[in-house]
């Protein structure tokens, strides 16, 4: 039996199949990889009111004054959440705290992750957080209720910034929504297992 020889249609189809599919495999990768990028995009450059991470303050305060107002939002958790006060006056480059309340108010163990953004949003690039609860879960016990900080300033380099000259408030906005990983109980012990059976 003698081979025939590829006709030309069967080859550029074979083409075709092969980077077809190549498209596909680099479509799936750009998926995966697309959120991960967002998220370096808008801490890089505080897009969409998100803010910048800090290890330490500002070397530098000058005289602009800002008033930081906090704002607490609680989505699909049995949680109460609020600001111990609701603004703070800062100099731009001072050094600011301010604590959040949370109180679990079911009668079971729940975990929740806090959003957060700024507004304005261009404002995000300059707001830097250097403590934040927003940064791990938090896990509440039944009824248990905790005083969490946030530590951040507003970079100096906010000054220089001709599109945000009129800005003399920022408001720093959190939403907790629930964590259901970190929620999990931990795995019964063999004693609980015997218990539960029973």
């Amino acid at each position: 039996m003698r081979n025939e020889p590829e006709s030309p249609s069967n080859s550029s189809n074979r083409r075709m199949a092969t980077a077809l599919a190549g498209i596909v495999v680099a479509m799936v990768a750009l998926a995966y990889a697309s959120v991960p990028l967002y998220d370096l995009f808008c801490r890089v450059t505080g897009y969409g009111g998100t803010t910048q991470r800090a290890e330490t303050g500002s070397e530098r305060v000058i005289d602009r004054e800002v008033v930081i107002l906090f704002d607490a939002n609680v989505s699909g958790l049995p949680w109460s959440f609020r600001p111990e006060a609701t603004q703070l006056h800062l100099k731009v480059g001072e050094l600011g705290q301010i604590n959040y309340i949370a109180e679990n108010r079911s009668d079971a163990r729940s975990a929740g992750t806090a959003v957060f953004n700024v507004t304005p949003a261009a404002a995000g690039a300059y707001f830097n957080k250097i403590e934040c609860f927003c940064f791990t879960s938090q896990i509440l016990q039944a009824g248990e209720r905790i005083s969490m900080p946030v530590q951040f300033f507003v970079d100096p380099a906010m000054d220089e910034d001709k599109d945000l000259n009129a800005v003399r408030t920022i408001t720093l906005s959190y939403t907790f929504l629930p964590d259901t990983e970190a929620g999990q109980p931990v795995a019964l012990s063999a004693q609980d297992e015997t218990d539960k059976k029973l």
